[in-house]
């Protein structure tokens, strides 16, 4: 065999060694062009699951919104009471007429109050119980403590008065008898929150309202959050 013979055999095999590279980088292309459309696919599917979720909560919203203020419409005032149709949440505004004076003791009158607000409260959240992740009762205090030392004495002392507070509201409402068919309920799902002066009403003049900072709220939190994380992580 030749020079030039043995040249167009060694050619011809180095010919097949980059037309099978070729083909193999090819196949490759196209997987991973298949791996790229699937995963955009699963975006895309994704992206339209959580704008579904969030048009079912924005009309599940409005209908629990609508359905708390036809139910206790004509007694917020007389409670001293009001609806937030944002965050769903009823707000009692008179501490004063809740609790007495610095303790975590529950008037008569808000005694009163409750066990005609809280079996009605739970009868309408019924329709709703596959939304609902968590029923919040609040303890919010006004940033005042008489006699304290200093801003942050303060804030501990008015978190141990608003955590007591809401506990004594869920002890006082979960022991209701009218309420015995949804205790189960109740008992999984609603939880007391002693938030001591870390949201204050802070007025149009930019100052805080110290009467009304002081507040007890029922706030309603969807499981809209978790049906988004799990679709975030069926994407990835």
């Amino acid at each position: 065999m030749n020079f030039n013979s043995l040249l167009r055999v060694k050619e011809g095999k180095r010919e097949d060694y980059w037309v099978s590279f070729s083909d193999l980088m090819s196949g490759l292309m196209v997987i991973f062009l298949f791996i790229a459309v699937t995963y955009m696919n699963s975006i895309t599917k994704g992206k339209e699951k959580i704008e579904q979720i969030a048009i079912m909560w924005n009309q599940t919203q409005e209908n629990l919104y609508q359905d708390l203020f036809e139910e206790f419409k004509a007694d917020l005032p007389k409670w001293k009471a009001s609806i937030n149709s944002e965050t769903i949440s009823i707000r009692f505004e008179e501490p004063s007429v809740f609790f007495d004076p610095g303790s975590a003791n529950l008037t008569r009158g808000f005694k009163d109050i409750l066990d005609d607000f809280f079996p009605r409260y739970l009868d309408t959240l019924s329709k709703y119980t596959d939304n609902i992740a968590e029923v919040r009762i609040e303890g919010h205090t006004s940033s005042e403590w008489i006699g304290a030392k200093s801003d942050l004495e303060a804030y501990f002392r008015n978190m141990e008065l608003s955590q007591n507070r809401t506990r004594s509201v869920l002890q006082y409402c979960l022991t209701l008898p009218a309420i015995a068919r949804q205790r189960d309920w109740a008992i999984k799902t609603i939880t007391a929150n002693g938030l001591s002066s870390s949201s204050p009403i802070i007025a149009s003049s930019g100052e805080e309202n110290f009467s009304l900072s002081r507040r007890v709220e029922f706030r309603v939190r969807t499981d809209a959050e978790r049906r988004i994380v799990t679709i975030l992580e069926g994407i990835n």
